[in-house]
């Protein structure tokens, strides 16, 4: 207890601070998979896991790139199409059992159409939203469970699905031919973690196909706390980007301020403003194309979480309406549709899919019944009282992303249950993915360049073959 007090007594002026100034919350260090020096051998052997960077991985000197929304000649790009998949889930502050399996989550529901290239995974509640997780030192030993157990998930489920497909000619995907070290082959298409980035009880995590990683550049995170005094981290959200060949991606994991009253709705309004103008990514320039900026600036934009949007109805309304599967009336009524039509609001220019499924929040502990409603049976007691809502959402914006699905899992692990939606999503690329140009965007060639002035010339006469840019470049 002496221990966390201390801690306390540190963070504070430190938080006050960043509130005053505006400042992000947290580091800038991530958790990433990243390749040995050896890239020639792309075995799982040489993936090192659980590497903390520090501020060198994301600063603003060492993430120097450019801007993709120049007009470049048709000639020299193409569009590359991937599979992307989606979800948010607030655990509840539950940690995940030895024996948990996530195959169901992550499964893209009826007629799954997966593997997917892509996975973009946010948690609220990892930990407790106690004062000693808030105030004190970073949990991260629950959020590393976690990552591991999607890694293992993850990678099963690829395993499984290529053996279906080996078996079956005719239901073989078609993907990208990207090879993997010239050798020929299509690479193995297990997942590697991009980033991910914990806050108190937030965490963000995004896996791409390990066959895509070479493509992926210039990670970076940047975290804002709006809870306590409007800068803690009980509330608040975690942002990624990256580049994924010539197109810029930004996925934030927001957890929102919470409350059914009258007028509580203001309050999430002023988180989601609070961080769509606080989070800000590493300035800089290259080709004289200033950076992208601001999560807005990025071309293809997701936006999920636990966002604590309610019901506009009286709670005892809002329950008979539950039980009789009313959803037309209760979507009529729901805060954030408002929110998303308003002129002016907090989420103007976003969109989200159409809601198809029940309420998401709040459930008893291992069970289908919503809290206060009749049908929760016997052995449910409560002195809460929460109307049921759909708080979990996951919202975009950006030409390039189309929605295939949008829907729901019925994990009992927390009081609230997972939703997740697939999206087709449009990459601008080089025509040659082992272009020259794709060198000079590299930070490859931003570190030669800062160096020397004819550093970047002996680097091209030093090697014969320049590749694309490799996500281990980073480093």
């Amino acid at each position: 207890m002496l221990e966390n007090q201390k801690q306390a007594e540190v963070l504070w002026p430190r938080l006050v601070a960043n509130k005053l100034f505006r400042k992000t919350s947290g580091s800038h260090a991530f958790v990433a998979d990243f390749p040995a020096a050896d890239d020639d051998d792309d075995d799982n052997n040489n993936v090192v896991f659980g590497t903390e960077f520090d501020d060198g991985g994301c600063s603003p000197d060492a993430d120097a790139s450019r801007c993709v929304k120049r007009p470049r000649p048709q000639e020299r790009n193409k569009t590359l199409k991937y599979k992307l998949f989606a979800s948010t889930w607030n655990v509840g502050g539950v940690a995940p059992p030895d024996d948990l399996d996530l195959s169901d989550w992550l499964d893209g529901g009826e007629d799954d159409d997966g593997p997917y290239d892509m996975y973009v995974l946010g948690l609220q509640e990892v930990v407790p939203l106690r004062a000693r997780n808030v105030l004190g030192a970073d949990k991260k030993r629950v959020g590393l469970r976690w990552i591991e157990l999607i890694r293992a998930a993850l990678n099963r489920r690829s395993h499984s699905q290529r053996q279906r497909q080996q078996g079956d000619g005719s239901g073989k995907q078609k993907v990208h031919p990207v090879r993997d070290g010239g050798r020929g082959e299509l690479a193995c298409r297990d997942y590697r973690c991009v980033v991910s980035k914990q806050m108190v009880g937030i965490l963000l995590t995004v896996w791409v196909r390990s066959d895509l990683r070479r493509f992926v550049r210039r990670p970076s995170v940047s975290c804002v706390g709006c809870g306590v005094m409007g800068c803690l981290g009980n509330k608040g959200a975690v942002s990624v980007r990256f580049w994924l060949h010539d197109t810029s991606f930004c996925f934030v994991c927001c957890h929102l301020a919470s409350g059914g009253r009258e007028g509580d709705e203001a309050h999430r309004n002023a988180d989601a403003t609070e961080i769509l103008s606080r989070t800000t990514f590493p300035r800089g320039h290259a080709l004289n194309l200033p950076l992208p900026h601001k999560i807005l600036d990025h071309d293809r934009v997701i936006l999920l979480g636990d966002l604590n949007y309610r019901i506009s109805l009286p709670e005892a309304k809002t329950r008979l309406l539950v039980e009789r599967q009313d959803w037309k009336t209760l979507l009529e009524n729901d805060q954030l549709r408002a929110e998303l039509v308003c002129r002016g609001g907090a989420f103007q220019g976003w969109s989200e899919g159409a809601i198809t499924f029940s309420p998401t929040y709040k459930y008893y502990p291992n069970s289908d019944a919503y809290y206060g409603c009749a049908t929760a049976g016997q052995g449910h007691r409560s002195n809460k009282r929460r109307a049921p809502a759909w708080c979990d959402r996951i919202l975009w914006r950006g030409a390039g992303l189309r929605q295939t699905r949008y829907g729901r899992c019925e994990s009992r692990l927390s009081d609230h249950r997972p939703v997740r939606a697939v999206f087709t999503v449009e990459v601008d690329a080089p025509r040659n993915l082992n272009s020259l140009r794709s060198f000079f965007m590299s930070e490859r060639f931003d570190r030669a360049g800062s160096r020397s002035p004819g550093a970047a010339d002996q680097l091209l006469r030093k090697d014969d073959v320049v590749n694309s840019a490799r996500f281990g470049d980073t480093l």
